[in-house]
């Protein structure tokens, strides 16, 4: 299990979440919403710092994470952020 970033998606973390160097973002199972691997779950994303992580990317000195507590979430897939232009938003696919 991995976690894929485009530069784009990155770029609006960055902005939106007003990211600097040496913050951590966790990508995290919640309940409530829809999924293409787990029924009545969607993913979360919180700014916070790691206790457990299974899965970490880094860009440009900023860690984007998964708790292991999380990994059943994404079923062994990887997870993949694209951007979307006409939402101006990240989209999630797991692969």
């Amino acid at each position: 299990m991995n976690i894929h970033m485009c530069d784009q998606a990155f770029q609006w973390y960055k902005e939106e979440l007003q990211l600097q160097r040496g913050d951590f973002v966790r990508f995290f199972a919640r309940y409530g919403g829809c999924s293409t691997v787990q029924k009545g779950f969607s993913l979360g994303v919180n700014k916070e710092k790691p206790i457990d992580a299974a899965v970490t990317l880094e860009k440009d000195g900023i860690v984007f994470f998964i708790e292991q507590n999380d990994t059943w979430y994404f079923d062994g897939h990887d997870l993949y952020i694209e951007f979307d232009e006409k939402q101006n938003e990240p989209v999630f696919t797991y692969k």
